[in-house]
């Protein structure tokens, strides 16, 4: 007999289908039953719809189905958000509006220098793509300083034309960016370059090798090389201006210098408290990873303490 999946794991993991069928084994509960719990509630939904949904044959997009896997939550005695956080940006109908992307503004601090550099890019403030799928590595030195960060990330145009995408760099307080070093290495090669020393500032200009139509995808991998900062390193933030389709993040620490706690988290702006954090543990390498799926417009990341 095949083994079940640990919950916690597949929690973090997804997808939604599976780690919704492990609950389910895990509490012992028949969908009726389920079903039954979530009439209690007020939120109707058949048996065959459950059935679908932890066989991956339909998912959850409605309004109403939403509610339903809220609620599913509760009966299941998961923690808020796990089960609908796995659940990817719906696919909008030809009859629907496209998802607003919020401005980068809204993401990083100060909003003034990110204008002003968007300013010195002539083009749509939109760059015209979101985020299918993006891993991204981080180093923490033995100096317990960011060394360098690593994207391999896949995205698809929601507009004709496209052929650049902007790669946003932020170092930490203190640090020179006018050392850092732009890396353009898979199916992209660098543009112009802008930087901002008092913000901390960077933003590439990745040129792609083919102009994309509405609909298409394209991977393409980039780094940076980090500046020092005057104080140890404690977090790293990657922020999303537009619905995100799957999100991994890995932190990997130098032996010499392994942090003492770690957290993941998520919120809506830079200053604002997180609306989601949990705890993380270092593997047997020095690593941390976070996954996250169906992301809207927000900030993700990690803080770790040396202390």
């Amino acid at each position: 007999m095949p083994q079940q999946p640990d919950l916690a794991a597949v929690l973090r993991t997804g997808p939604f289908h599976v780690a919704l069928r492990t609950a389910l084994t895990a509490r012992g509960l028949a969908l009726h039953r389920v079903q039954q719990h979530l009439a209690q509630r007020g939120v109707h939904v058949g048996v065959t719809s459950l059935s679908y949904w932890q066989q991956g044959r339909r998912r959850p997009e409605r309004a109403e189905s939403l509610r339903a896997v809220r609620a599913l939550e509760e009966v299941l005695e998961l923690p808020a958000h796990s089960l609908t956080r796995l659940l990817g940006p719906r696919v909008p109908s030809a009859a629907e509006p496209p998802v607003p992307t919020r401005p980068y503004r809204d993401l990083i601090s100060p909003a003034r220098a990110v204008d002003g550099l968007l300013a010195e890019l002539p083009g749509p403030r939109d760059t015209g793509v979101h985020t299918v799928a993006h891993i991204e590595r981080i180093r923490i030195g033995p100096d317990r300083q960011l060394v360098s960060r690593d994207s391999q990330h896949a995205v698809r145009a929601h507009r004709d034309g496209i052929d650049r995408y902007l790669a946003i760099y932020q170092g930490d307080p203190g640090s020179d960016v006018s050392s850092v070093r732009v890396r353009a290495e898979e199916n992209c090669r660098p543009g112009r370059i802008r930087r901002d020393r008092s913000a901390q500032l960077v933003i590439a200009e990745l040129l792609l090798d083919r102009r994309l139509r509405a609909g298409e995808t394209h991977l393409l991998g980039y780094g940076f090389d980090d500046a020092p900062a005057p104080a140890p390193s404690t977090e790293y933030v990657r922020g999303f201006n537009a619905g995100t389709g799957q999100y991994v993040l890995q932190a990997t620490f130098d032996r010499a210098a392994l942090p003492v706690r770690c957290h993941r988290f998520a919120s809506r702006a830079p200053g604002v408290a997180p609306h989601e954090r949990e705890e993380l543990t270092l593997d047997g390498r020095g690593c941390v990873h976070v996954v996250a799926t169906g992301l809207g417009p927000c900030l993700v990341g990690v803080e770790w303490g040396w202390e």
